[in-house]
């Protein structure tokens, strides 16, 4: 039926402040560039998705993503949305050179069969939860800054699990996760160092925290991205769980985090894998027992609804690390989700 055929996709530009700039080892961000994609059906139906492009990750700039919009719109026009793993493999094409468009265009495309058929995206994809529960993060900032952040996330705003960014400072770094541990008892502790520490370094982290009671569920990609060898030996000589982020990018990716027995824990984000990627990467983890969270990059309440509509519907996650939209100036909620606080519905 011609009414599930793509008419047009076109890419929009938008540029969003930061509330107050966000510090993570070696980098300080004070706005983000992000795209919107548009898939129009013929039947008028509309699928958005967005990219939130990051160099340091992707090695993505948001000049070179706008000028695919040509290039991707020639290569869906005319495609059935119904058979969305056709246009999936058309987009794997995006896989390493612009993987923030192919995960916006993926669910854009989920999105405009959502708009179709009115069933929601998260249904489509199993509809396995209808609610989330998501952490808040913590940038690196002054001691004292820190742990007020930590004491109203967690004490007013009821946030159960907070995210700490860490990695630029050991022995500082110590200082700043006990006190926030000593001002919000009770706290799960997601901490990322963003590939800040050397191995020595992450192991002296680990095990000082552990040993002062701090309850760090996951320990986020402590040394630089293509040290597996280091992620692996930290994994063995660490009491806290240890999760890959920038070194799991795609399914290939994970699979060797996995065969070399290099973490406890994969940090999935659409903007680096795509959907299809994600897919695979939820089933590798659950064939080899592995644990999972889902992440974001700096995505407007637009681009978390993708995260949230995949995770609900997958229902593999242990931890849900989705506030950037919390992060950023928006003239407008866009997300197809409702939040109250750390609860998220759908």
């Amino acid at each position: 039926m011609k009414m599930y055929e793509i008419q047009d996709v076109t890419f929009e530009l938008k540029k969003y402040e930061f509330s107050e700039p966000f510090r993570i080892t070696g980098w300080i961000h004070n706005e983000a560039e992000n795209v919107d994609v548009k898939v129009v059906l013929k039947s008028g139906k509309i699928g958005m998705g967005e990219a939130s492009p990051s160099y340091r990750v992707n090695g993505e700039k948001v000049s070179a993503l706008m000028a695919l919009q040509k290039d991707v719109k020639e290569m869906l026009i005319g495609s059935d949305v119904r058979n969305y793993r056709r246009i999936f493999e058309i987009m794997d094409g995006f896989s390493r050179t612009a993987p923030s468009v192919k995960a916006a265009v993926q669910y854009a495309i989920l999105d405009s069969l959502s708009m179709a058929t009115e069933m929601p995206v998260y249904q489509m994809l199993g509809g396995s939860k209808s609610e989330i529960k998501i952490d808040k993060t913590v940038g690196i900032d002054e001691l004292n800054k820190m742990v007020e952040k930590a004491k109203r996330f967690y004490h007013e705003e009821g946030y159960e699990t907070l995210k700490i960014k860490v990695g630029e400072n050991l022995k500082e770094d110590v200082r700043k996760i006990l006190a926030i541990s000593d001002a919000t008892k009770g706290a799960s502790y997601v901490v990322d160092a963003n590939q800040g520490y050397s191995v020595k370094e992450a192991i002296q982290f680990a095990n000082a925290t552990y040993e002062n009671g701090v309850n760090i569920v996951v320990f986020e990609q402590p040394v630089i991205w293509n040290n597996l060898d280091g992620l692996k030996i930290l994994r063995y000589n660490s009491p806290i769980p240890i999760a890959a982020d920038e070194s799991a990018k795609t399914k290939y990716d994970v699979y060797e985090l996995i065969r070399n027995g290099c973490v406890d824990f994969i940090n999935i984000k659409l903007m680096k894998s795509g959907i299809s990627d994600a897919l695979s990467i939820v089933e590798l983890a659950k064939t080899t027992d592995t644990g999972l969270m889902i992440g974001c990059m700096s995505e407007s309440s637009l681009g978390i609804s993708q995260s949230v509509h995949f995770a609900a519907g997958i229902g593999a996650f242990a931890y849900h690390d989705l506030d950037s939209h919390m992060l950023l100036k928006e003239r407008g909620f866009r997300g197809k989700f409702k939040q109250e606080g750390e609860l998220i519905k759908l």
